[in-house]
């Protein structure tokens, strides 16, 4: 059987996804370990189990088919090509030495495909590796792990993503993740579902993760930078994109430290064609350089100017609708900490979103969005929403979605904040209160406006997925 991959926008209809279901690897989370593998919270498992089961099953309810992670990569370790690059990959780095790395590796090349597929992903302790001696194995702390666990795994989004019918396998920013993108690129050189995946992007590259991704428009993609992403790392994406012929036009969006978003996917992701949902306190303060391939010259990249402005003009469209977040300067900042903008669209107008975030999910419902409410209280506890847990393998093409606009399917509603006076602001300035809802604010909504806008000067809003 032949499987079409790929995708060209985040709306058109969703047909295949990665996932992974946390599994031990949540549960070697502990007190000491746990801003090492970035969690603000120990989880507690078989809740985040439950929830990831609920999230499946609603993506399958809707036609998707759900794939996992554990499944293939148990399934490529029937191969020993895939299984030594599988164990070189865990045992890269100085830190086990000569004699502890080679005595892994045996153990490691003595298991199963099931059990190496644990070990892989939940990590191997000290007391696992009963053949371990020698001074690196004498001298390691009981608490250590001589393969480290792989927790955030479960966000899927940030390993790779494809762009048309290419992979992008990431370059992960935080030492506790690599090995993610690792594994990710064993499954797609090596599994026969993915058979001639050519890949546009590699964990020897430069730091780029996928929740910084979003596809906007056939041939338009924007790329957040800033902790997760470095602009070394986007340009060497978007001239490997402009290559393949997959896009005309990058825009990099500087996300600045004390933001409240560490990727782009947690203040901004894509609901309909031209239509986003956005935390206000960013809408208008968030910039874009609109980067372009000059024929022999490299990359071209512009004057910074609104991130809302520069993406309709390089989606050749009058101006980008938003749906904030929310206006009341005290629920807005948190349902932002519980990653509120982090929605997964399955189709144009159809999307997912975590079930807390009870001021969004109304404003989104309506703005006319369906909204598929998932549990995500213990996910959530590693800073990721819908978005985060899913990497799409497959999206019907966007001109599909366009055509079915042209055959006549309803209207939607006004929505929220895109205004043609967007044309007047320089860079960086903050719209005025009164752009940031479809209808007249009355003061105190201006002025709530205003105070939630504010609150993207907070670091404490930082962490995300």
């Amino acid at each position: 059987m032949s499987y079409t991959h790929g995708a060209d926008s985040e709306v058109g209809r969703l047909r295949s996804v990665l996932v992974h279901r946390p599994g031990l690897e949540l549960k070697r989370i502990t007190p000491r370990r746990r801003d090492w593998l970035l969690f603000d919270a120990l989880p507690w498992v078989g809740r985040a189990q439950q929830e990831h089961d609920a999230l499946a099953a609603a993506l399958r309810d809707h036609g998707v088919e759900v794939l996992y992670i554990t499944e293939l990569l148990q399934d490529v370790m029937e191969y020993q090509a895939a299984r030594d690059e599988a164990i070189s990959g865990a045992l890269g780095g100085a830190r086990l030495g000569d004699d502890l790395a080679d005595q892994i590796r045996g153990h490691l090349g003595g298991l199963d495909p099931e059990a190496l597929t644990q070990a892989l992903i939940a990590g191997l302790t000290p007391a696992e590796l009963r053949v371990g001696r020698g001074v690196v194995f004498a001298l390691l702390d009981p608490h250590d792990f001589v393969i480290d666990p792989l927790p955030n795994l479960m966000f899927s989004r940030d390993s790779s993503v494809w762009i048309g019918d290419r992979a992008a396998v990431t370059s992960m920013a935080a030492p506790a993740r690599r090995r993610e993108s690792a594994l990710i690129g064993v499954i797609y050189r090596h599994h026969p579902r993915f058979a001639g995946t050519k890949c546009l992007y590699g964990p020897q590259h430069e730091q780029v993760e996928g929740g910084d991704v979003l596809l906007l428009a056939p041939g338009v993609m924007a790329v957040g930078v800033g902790g997760r992403t470095t602009p070394a790392g986007l340009e060497r994406l978007a001239r490997h994109v402009f290559d393949a012929g997959l896009a005309h036009t990058v825009l990099a969006v500087p996300i600045r430290e004390g933001m409240a978003a560490v990727h782009l996917d947690t203040v901004c992701t894509v609901v309909d064609l031209d239509t986003v949902i956005m935390y206000p306190g960013l809408a208008f303060t968030l910039t874009a350089h609109t980067i372009t391939p000059r024929p022999d010259e490299g990359l071209r990249a512009s004057r910074a100017q609104p991130f809302l402005e520069a993406a309709a003009q390089a989606m050749g469209i009058e101006r980008l609708q938003v749906i904030g977040t929310g206006l009341d300067p005290l629920t807005a900042p948190r349902e932002q900490w519980d990653d509120c903008a982090n929605a997964l669209a399955i189709n144009r107008r159809v999307a997912v979103c975590h079930e807390r975030n009870v001021e969004t999910n109304a404003r989104l419902e309506a703005a006319g969005i369906e909204v598929i409410r998932v549990p995500g209280s213990e996910l959530g506890s590693g800073r990721g929403g819908p978005r985060c847990m899913v990497c799409p393998v497959g999206r019907d093409p966007a001109a599909e979605a366009v055509a079915g606009v042209a055959a006549g399917q309803p209207a939607r509603p006004a929505i929220a904040i895109g205004r043609p006076e967007l044309a007047g602001l320089s860079a960086g300035r903050r719209a005025p209160a009164s752009l940031v809802a479809a209808a007249p604010l009355t003061a105190a909504a201006a002025a709530a406006a205003a105070a939630a806008a504010d609150t993207a000067r907070q670091p404490e809003l930082a962490p995300a997925g």
